[in-house]
């Protein structure tokens, strides 16, 4: 299983973006997709996730100005981000819980590879 993640770049402060994270492979089953970040000289942070009933959960930094979405048809999570400032800026990687085997019930975690956001002027 293979995680692509899309669309990072460049944005002023207040603009918007959106990342995709697209997985490939031997799927029978997503279950939770996430995304984390890892700013400039910090820590890696978990930024939100969705469940496959579509309910997400965010942390309070980013909390009503991301939105995380999915197409599970597509095998496919998105990171819609508003209102962004300078402190947005990190390297985002997205996470899916896969199901990888027809032989087993098994979920396992895979990473992408990330993709930079900078938000400057």
């Amino acid at each position: 299983v293979q995680l692509q993640a899309s669309g990072g770049g460049l944005v002023q402060p207040g603009g918007s973006l959106t990342l995709s994270c697209a997985a490939s492979g031997s799927i029978f089953g997503i279950n939770t997709m996430g995304w984390y970040r890892q700013g400039p000289g910090k820590q890696r942070e978990w930024v939100g996730h969705i469940r496959p009933g579509d309910s997400t959960k965010y942390a309070d930094p980013v909390k009503d100005r991301f939105t995380i979405s999915r197409d599970n048809a597509k095998n496919t999570a998105y990171l819609q981000m508003n209102s962004l400032k300078s402190e947005d800026t990190a390297i985002y990687y997205c996470t899916m819980d896969v199901r990888s085997s027809s032989d087993s019930d098994k979920y396992s975690r895979f990473w992408g590879q990330g993709t930079q956001v900078t938000v400057s002027s």
